[in-house]
Formats: C-alpha cells, structure tokens, sequence
C-alpha cells in the first residue's frame, strides 16, 4: 500500500502482473488485428477528416505527433488527428493558469487554441483515430492508461509511477466516464484500478462503451 496525504491507496502486485503473460499475448495479438482492420475500414473517414482539418487551417499538417512516455517510461511518438492551431504548443505556456485541474495534466473547457473542425472531431473522439498505427506499431494498445507527457510523468508520485507498468491505450476507464469532471488524481485511480484488475472482459467492456461513446457523445466535450 502506498500512503499519500495521509490516504492509503492500493498497490500493483507486480508479481501477479508478470504472471499474466498469456493475457498479453492475446491482448498484442487482437491489437494487431483490429488496428489494421480498423485502418482498412476508416480510410475513407480517415481521408475525409484529413481533408476538411487542411481545409480549415490551411498553415499546417492534418497530423499531429507529440513524444509521450509509454510502459517504464520508454520514449514513443504518438499521433492524433490535429484538432488545434499550429501555434497551440507555444500558446500552451501562457494558458496554464487557467488550468481546471489539480495535478500534473492540463485541462481547459474553452481552449482557445481548438479549430472549429477540431471541436467537432474531439466531441466524437475522431482526433485520436490515428493513434491506431501507434496500436499496430507496438508503442500503444487499444486499451490503456492515458500516455503522458514527461513534463507531467516528472511531478509524478511513486503511487503515480504505477500508470506506466503497463502499454498505454488508445481508451481506457478515465475515457469512458466522464472526463470532464474528472482530476488527475481520480484519473490515476483509474487507471491503477484498471491495472489491478487488468483482463480481457474488463477490456472488451471498454471497449465497447468507447464504441458506444464515439456515437452518443458527451454534450459538455
């Protein structure tokens, strides 16, 4: 157990982790499978965001990639469709007072920095469709704890540290609740509570509410 603001949380077995080595076989398996199926499927809808986030700020790429850190903090590039302008990472120091949150995350519900295409593509969760050649690359799974930044895995507590034992997803239990209401702290918990209980049912069960979110979106996104 660890012991953080007087609070005891939970700890990872790391032991009973390392056991589960059929699970991640299957799991790297279906990531494998349903990437590339995923990719084949969308390309048409692949192309058309494409198209209309060039057609909407004409000055950059439709991709954007970023360094996150992944399993044990090994260093990986991950992609999103660009839903901000192409300033947004210089824009970002002078917005971090307006951060919502507690912790090392950033969130801001009016962010001026997001296109007008890139609200609508993150209101259905459309910018993170690239992130399945992450997924087919081996850098990420479908489902995961969030990848962070290293400027946030650097104020990480010990009990923090434990998000990054294991790939992280494309969707995971922080994505499926909701979002918007939820700190860093309650995303940790998340996450770590995934991680304890890490199988293939839990899996598939997120990832159909993610399905089921994609097509029904939170209105306050």
């Amino acid at each position: 157990m660890y012991q953080q603001d007087g609070e005891v949380l939970p700890k990872v077995n790391l032991r009973e982790l390392k056991r589960k080595g059929l699970f991640f076989t299957i799991k790297r398996a279906f990531d494998i499978v349903a990437s590339l199926c995923g990719m084949v499927i969308l390309s048409p809808i692949l192309l058309i965001i494409a198209i209309c986030i060039k057609v909407n700020d004409p000055k950059g790429s439709f991709i954007y990639s970023q360094v996150r850190l992944g399993k044990n903090q090994r260093k990986f590039r991950m992609y999103k469709f660009r839903s901000m302008y192409v300033d947004a990472d210089e824009r970002l120091k002078d917005l971090l007072k307006y951060n919502e949150v507690n912790g090392a995350m950033f969130k801001m519900h009016d962010d001026p920095r997001v296109t007008s295409i890139g609200r609508i593509i993150r209101k259905y969760s459309l910018d993170e469709l690239p992130q399945l050649w992450n997924v087919l690359k081996g850098d990420m799974s479908l489902v995961g704890p969030r990848p962070p930044l290293e400027r946030e895995v650097n104020q990480y507590t010990d009990y923090d540290m434990q998000r990054l034992m294991v790939k992280p997803g494309c969707t995971g239990l922080w994505q499926v609740g909701d979002r918007n209401a939820v700190g860093f702290d309650e995303m940790v918990q998340l996450d770590i509570q995934y991680i304890r209980r890490i199988g293939l049912w839990q899996d598939f069960s997120i990832i159909l509410r993610t399905f089921y979110i994609m097509i029904v979106p939170n209105t306050s996104a």
